[in-house]
């Protein structure tokens, strides 16, 4: 899967539209990813990711980086032997595509704030 292109609430992977936070997961896109605590990202928020052991997991904070990462969530990343790595959402686009034929990588991106 590779990130066509992103702007503030609109991503295009592999030729299709979503309007909605997404994970990209190597084998598809999970649309309408929702947190428990809006924005900011708990480790309930990541069991799906976790359950597929990537290398690293992507986090997209949104263009003005609104959404965090928790400390709990990054440490219990670390437990599991997944590097975490969060960008604003454009930068974390780049990043998923330059990693993505390297690496067993997850991006989960919020599109917007």
């Amino acid at each position: 899967m590779k990130i066509d292109s992103y702007r503030r609430g609109q991503i295009t992977i592999s030729g299709r539209r979503y309007t909605s936070d997404v994970i990209i997961f190597p084998h598809c896109v999970k649309d309408g990813w929702w947190r428990k605590r809006g924005h900011r990202v708990c480790p309930e928020d990541i069991e799906e990711v976790i359950q597929e052991k990537p290398e690293i997991l992507l986090v997209g904070t949104g263009d003005e980086e609104g959404m965090e990462v928790l400390p709990e969530t990054h440490c219990y990343l670390t437990e599991q032997g997944i590097e975490l790595i969060a960008q604003a959402t454009g930068e974390a686009c780049q990043t998923y595509n330059q990693l993505c034929s390297s690496h067993k990588v997850i991006a989960a991106l919020h599109l917007t704030c």
